[in-house]
């Protein structure tokens, strides 16, 4: 339905009223700017909920109906923790010396919640594109240390954004619309608008550009990072995409890619990295599965990663912040002098491992249980072998290397309050929503019926992590870091393409210097013999008889006649 609210509904878009708030804490110092930072997310999630479900805000552009705002249960759960996420980076954030950090954040976040409450593709293509440019502005505010690495991030998003547009305008040469609803990948034009899709959401092979980008960020602003593109991505696809059975496999690729690398990494902020591209594969299984309770677990796993993966990196970002180091091989022993960050460490490894009683346990078993529904028994059983294995990269050896293990000898204190507070409401959050999962329940985009606090659903998932943590215990004299680089597919476009373009530059600079030899070689045989015939010595340019030049001259008129008359 079209609501009443045409006319003011262009002001009161949740999307623009946190970009606004961003445009305008650039000019804000003091108290009056920490108040906009922690308010204008909260007036936003109370927007959302104020504002009725059902589209409005109709635009005409060339002829075409735009709906710059459509609001109905899946928009609504995304807007909500989106705004959520932007309160808590925003707190967490608050004494950032950055000062630019957190109005490009909430201008991020705004594009975020601009493409989730987008009703047609144009108006997804506008906010998209401005997210990648807001996000690869957070990615630079960690100075020149994230200069190459934006570069790279924003060449990345642009390509993923040049597919989408192709894809959108063949969309709509083919079918007339610009509806953003969802769609069968059966044209190149709907391949093309998945292809975006999936670039942003971290899938292999063009998911290097995540754990190259993400850790470059600032304390802070990596917290942001990995809340919002991937995410959106998520949403899109459940969007526009449910049921696509490619994404089956294309999830279990993100899943198993994501916790390999994660396994060897050495930064803890790369770790966490490597670790959101193997949720987001959760993800993309469940809306690759497309039943309601797959989806409905996609949504929720959605939500709540977004807060444990935040409150994971609030607690590396605090360690960053009080040592200004991120390589496990240089931490430990932290927990004597930050007992605040270690819990809430805890609390999000344990979340984000699927923990009874934690936010993760309640919508990961829908994803794996509606695989088993659904009699995807080969799906179901990756998914449950890469739950143990997120348990060993995220729920152990995170806070093991970080806060355990040896003695570092550093005695950095917990943070700052602003810092702490963050955490903590954090972390309430996802025990809250684990111990009454009733809760989000409510807002996901089906009905649910499902129950998670099964005698054999909890059992299982111990033993998983029981055997699991047992492994990592009898392996971590493998599993322990070393100085080491680990080679990822980015390679190709950091080291190896521009190795391959040097190498062609020599090499067409003595392709170059071959060929001028040759040529000026070339060029002085053809003068020389030039001259021979026609310089002042030549044949042709030296003086005749009368004689000789009269009896050339009746040869060739004999022979000029002979050939007339013949």
């Amino acid at each position: 339905m079209t609501t009443s609210l045409g006319a003011l509904l262009p002001v009161l878009l949740p999307g623009l009223v946190l970009i606004a708030a961003g445009l305008v804490l650039l000019w804000l110092r003091g108290t009056v700017r920490d108040a906009v930072i922690l308010g204008a997310p909260l007036l936003v999630l109370a927007l959302i909920w104020t504002l009725p479900e059902g589209t409005a805000g109709l635009l005409s552009w060339l002829g075409y109906e735009l709906e710059p705002f459509r609001s109905d249960r899946l928009s609504r759960l995304f807007g909500t923790v989106f705004s959520l996420m932007a309160f808590g980076g925003g707190l967490f954030a608050l004494r950032q010396e950055r000062l630019a950090e957190i109005p490009i954040a909430f201008m991020y976040a705004g594009s975020a919640l601009g493409v989730v409450f987008a009703g047609d593709l144009i108006t997804v293509f506008v906010f998209w594109e401005l997210m990648a440019i807001c996000s690869t502005m957070v990615v630079w505010m960690a100075g020149k240390s994230a200069r190459a690495a934006g570069q790279r991030y924003i060449v990345i998003h642009l390509f993923g954004g040049v597919l989408l547009m192709a894809g959108i305008a063949g969309h709509i040469g083919d079918t007339g619309s610009i509806a953003f609803d969802a769609m069968q990948v059966n044209t190149a034009a709907t391949w093309l608008i998945l292809g975006g899709f999936l670039l942003n959401a971290g899938a292999w092979p063009l998911s290097a550009w995540l754990p190259d980008a993400y850790p470059r960020g600032t304390w802070s602003g990596t917290v942001f990072l990995s809340a919002f593109t991937t995410k959106t991505a998520v949403y899109v696809l459940l969007r526009g995409f449910p049921g696509e059975e490619i994404l089956i496999w294309v999830g279990l690729i993100m899943v198993f890619y994501g916790i390999i690398y994660a396994i060897l990494e050495n930064d803890m902020r790369r770790i966490l990295a490597y670790s959101i591209v193997n949720q987001v594969g959760f993800m993309v299984t469940g809306i690759g599965i497309g039943t309601e309770l797959t989806l409905n677990g996609a949504a929720a796993h959605a939500f709540v990663h977004i807060i444990y993966k935040a409150l994971l990196l609030m607690s590396a970002g605090s360690v960053m912040f009080m040592t200004g180091r991120t390589k496990c091989t240089e931490l430990g022993g932290l927990f004597r002098t930050m007992p605040i960050t270690t819990i809430c460490g805890i609390i999000g490894a344990l979340s984000i491992s699927a923990f009874p009683l934690t936010s993760g346990f309640i919508a990961k078993s829908m994803i794996s249980d509606g695989a088993a529904l659904d009699h995807q028994t080969v799906v179901w059983f990756l998914l449950t072998a890469a739950s143990a294995g997120v348990f060993l990269h995220a729920g152990i050896k995170f806070p093991w290397f970080v806060f355990f293990q040896k003695d570092s000898g550093l005695r950095p204190p917990d943070p700052p309050w602003t810092m702490r507070t963050a955490m903590i409401l954090f972390s309430i959050a996802c025990i809250g929503i684990g111990v009454f999962p009733s809760m989000l329940f409510a807002l996901l985009p089906f009905p649910v019926d499902f129950v998670p606090y099964t005698g054999s659903h909890v059992v299982a998932q111990l033993q998983l992590l029981l055997f699991s943590g047992l492994a990592f215990f009898l392996m971590l004299a493998w599993l322990k870091r070393t100085e080491t680089i680990t080679l990822d597919l980015d390679w190709f476009w950091r080291r190896g393409g521009p190795s391959l373009l040097d190498r062609l530059d020599i090499g067409s600079d003595r392709a170059a210097t071959s060929i001028g030899k040759k040529w000026r070689g070339l060029v002085g045989r053809a003068i020389g013999a030039i001259y021979r015939h026609h310089g002042p010595s030549g044949v042709l340019a030296r003086t005749w008889p009368t004689g000789s030049m009269a009896f050339w001259a009746v040869f060739l008129l004999a022979a000029y006649l002979l050939f007339y008359y013949l």
